[in-house]
């Protein structure tokens, strides 16, 4: 069985600071990286829930190439299905 590979293309995305969205309403503020519950400044924008979904930086890997790559792949899919998870938990549940 051949097995495709997702690529998103990150160079069209360009990073923004949180302060640009602190005059927003957000129904959700969601920290992704390892440490960020514990070492992001607050968020003081006007939100609903503040969740926290870790994942591990798979730019901290360390092996060959093979194994860099394949945690890469690893933490995308990790994204893929918690937050899935999440969308079925909260989101969709709160649509119906």
């Amino acid at each position: 069985m051949e097995r495709k590979i997702r690529v998103l293309i990150l160079c069209i995305h360009i990073p923004t600071s949180v302060t640009d969205y602190i005059n927003d309403k957000w129904d959700y503020v969601i920290t992704v990286c390892g440490g960020a519950n514990e070492t992001c400044p607050a968020f003081t924008g006007e939100v609903g829930k503040r969740l926290h979904i870790g994942f591990d930086d798979p730019s901290d890997a360390a092996g060959t190439p093979d194994f860099i790559r394949s945690e890469f792949i690893r933490v995308r899919n990790d994204i893929k299905d918690r937050f899935y998870q999440f969308y079925v938990s909260e989101i969709k549940k709160e649509r119906l």
